[in-house]
């Protein structure tokens, strides 16, 4: 029988957490600051306490290489990790290539997503600050299930904006965070000012994830005992997920492998950095100079391979801090993919510099080719993978039909984000042949250009 799982003891599950800020001096150029949004001027942990518990924000700025994984995180982890690496004999199978396939396959946990990672954190975290209810956004719902799972073990109040796009035809996420407890409305929604601008703009709004954070940052700062949650972008939240990469490097030894290409999606970064950064500081030091990093994202929102690298907010409304990221602009109204956790105007900092650097690769591919490696997928593997993920399985497969071609025998390793159990209307849209593409057109360029603010850096 051939070896195709690789199960990490629990009593060897990583206690730490990756950060890789103190590695990033080693690179040619510094990681730019984060800027006020109103003063312009470097962010400092203070700014960002109506916010986040100050744990988090030390952790932003964190000078730690590794950072202690808190034992009561440890106890929730416990229920769910370590997850399984995979070795995909079926998909080699049927792409008759020599690469080896591997995948990292977080959608087990509770949550059916690698989200929950941080989620246990950020409450845990706020909890300990005195913090009685969180606030949050969420495109296709995960993060959102994620953290009314967190909120629930803590013993917290949760309030989700979920983009409406999802909102409508997710039905069953959404019902998840209800089923933990959670509070789940449309957004844009009539219970705050930005979302209440923005139908008055437009009643018909699909909403995007700036928007949906815009109105959970507003609720947030509007009382005293709560806080807002973020399930990307920033720092803290790629550290948390870094538990992914640690994991797959113990068990791609016990593979017997190193990973010559690592794949996985892209919306705002964290699945992909918690994935990539504990295998970047070997590129960073020189010790794997030629492995290659790719990110994937969408098409129809294409920040990466299309946006500028510039500052910019993090939501509609220009509240949040100002972040050099590529970016499509804080206004920019993605098209309404099936991807919903793809659907960000902007990027990570830490992956938007290690592109800028060449460091990592990104490519932007269309929906239709994404469900078609999703079903290959699903019919030699067995498991349905969420749109997202699916981002992820297309480029490896494009990648190991290269190796067919070559000759080659590379390694290649996935982190396969969550599952599509609640996205069968979308693969039903795909096997019916009425799922659409959309492209990022020279007017939305034009648009990210036009909207993106006045910095002197």
């Amino acid at each position: 029988m051939k070896e195709a799982m690789y199960f990490l003891s629990q009593k060897d599950m990583p206690t730490k957490w990756y950060n890789i800020l103190p590695d990033l001096p080693d690179l040619p150029e510094p990681l730019p600051a984060a800027l006020h949004p109103g003063t312009g001027k470097p962010l400092t942990p203070p700014d960002l306490a109506p916010l986040f518990p100050m744990a988090l924000i030390m952790q932003e700025f964190s000078p730690e290489r590794y950072i202690e994984i808190p034992d009561e995180v440890l106890d929730v982890y416990s229920t769910y990790r370590p997850t399984v690496l995979h070795r995909a004999h079926q998909l080699e199978k049927a792409l008759d290539t020599p690469a080896r396939i591997y995948y990292k396959y977080e959608g087990t946990s509770p949550a059916g997503s690698h989200k929950l990672n941080t989620a246990i954190a950020q409450a845990y975290y706020n909890k300990k600050e005195g913090i009685k209810r969180i606030t949050t956004e969420t495109g296709a719902g995960q993060w959102g299930i994620a953290l009314s799972i967190a909120c629930k073990y803590f013993d917290m109040e949760c309030k989700v904006y979920m983009v409406k796009v999802s909102y409508d035809s997710k039905p069953y996420r959404r019902m998840m965070m209800e089923a933990y407890g959670a509070t789940c409305v449309a957004s844009p929604s009539n219970e705050t000012r930005a979302g209440r601008d923005m139908l008055a703009k437009d009643p018909n709004c699909n909403g995007s994830l700036g928007l949906a954070i815009s109105e959970a940052v507003e609720d947030a700062v509007s009382r005293d005992d709560t806080h807002y949650s973020l399930g990307s972008v920033l720092n803290h939240v790629l550290i948390h997920q870094t538990i992914i990469g640690e994991e797959s490097r113990l068990q791609m030894e016990m593979a017997g492998d190193y990973p010559d290409i690592v794949v996985g999606c892209v919306g705002g970064g964290s699945n992909f950095g918690g994935m990539i950064l504990p295998w970047m500081r070997d590129k960073i030091s020189g010790a794997k100079p030629g492995m290659r990093i790719i990110a994937v994202e969408p098409q129809a929102s294409p920040s990466l391979t299309k946006g500028p690298y510039a500052y910019d907010f993090g939501d509609v409304a220009g509240m949040t801090p100002l972040l050099k990221m590529h970016t499509l602009g804080h206004e920019f109204m993605p098209a309404p993919v099936h991807a919903g956790g793809l659907r960000y105007h902007g990027m990570a900092p830490i992956v938007s510099h290690l592109y800028k650097l060449g460091l990592i690769e990104a490519r932007a591919v269309p929906q239709t080719s994404t469900f078609e490696a999703g079903i290959q997928f699903a019919r030699t593997e067995g498991i349905l993978s969420a749109p997202e993920a699916t981002h992820a399985i297309r480029v490896a497969i494009d990648e190991a039909i290269k190796c067919k071609q070559s000759g080659e025998k590379k390694n290649i390793l996935i982190c396969l984000s969550g599952h599509g159990l609640f996205d069968l209307p979308a693969y039903g849209e795909y096997l019916g042949g009425r799922l659409q593409d959309y492209a990022f057109s020279d007017a939305d360029m034009k648009k990210a250009l036009a909207n993106l603010p006045k910095v002197n850096e």
